[in-house]
């Protein structure tokens, strides 16, 4: 089995600001946007679509017309707590730099840690995959709209690493992941596409 994790396009904010799970709404410029991940998507199928059910994402899930969209919780983007729509720079320096060091298990006042948004990330991979076991063909590439956040701690998983080093994976907006599963180990096809 294939899981497509597909980021959502840019979003209606002022660079440098923390937004984490509120609803902001995609940029003016989402037509074209999603014009050019269904370019990076043309060659492929879905047997199934799930989103998260933040707006940037549904949208997006929408817009590629994929086939039926189920909504999960658990593909949020981290919450940030008292953080969201604060200027990253407002942030006071020693606080930050607190929760920078050790974000794994670390949380923003009244947020999550990565450990915690890992985890269910892993709790709804488990999902899919008691879904659509290994020896059923009917379902072979799963379409998931979500966070860079997600799909960094997805990756993390897949490749054993600690959540430390998430930040090392570039995830644009609009781009996709791809990661496979069913033999000894999972796989990454290719990220950030």
């Amino acid at each position: 089995m294939k899981l497509t994790l597909i980021r959502h396009t840019a979003l209606q904010i002022e660079p440098g600001i923390c937004y984490g799970q509120r609803a902001i709404d995609v940029a003016a410029s989402f037509s074209g946007d999603v014009a050019r991940t269904q370019t990076k998507l043309a060659e492929m199928t879905f047997d199934a679509v799930y989103t998260s059910p933040l707006q940037r994402c549904v949208k997006l899930a929408e817009a590629l017309n994929m086939g039926d969209v189920i909504q999960d919780n658990r593909l949020m983007e981290l919450s940030f707590g008292d953080w969201e729509m604060q200027a990253w720079d407002d942030i006071p320096r020693d606080i930050f730099d607190d929760w920078e060091h050790d974000y794994a298990n670390k949380a923003p006042p009244n947020g999550e840690t990565f450990s915690q948004l890992q985890q269910r990330g892993m709790t709804f991979l488990q999902h899919v995959l008691n879904q659509y076991p290994q020896g059923n063909i009917s379902a072979k590439n799963i379409a998931i709209v979500t966070h860079g956040g997600m799909t960094r701690a997805l990756l993390a998983h897949v490749l054993n690493m600690p959540l430390k080093g998430l930040f090392r994976f570039t995830v644009d907006y609009g781009s996709v992941t791809q990661l496979e599963f069913g033999g000894a180990v999972p796989k990454i096809g290719f990220v950030n596409l």
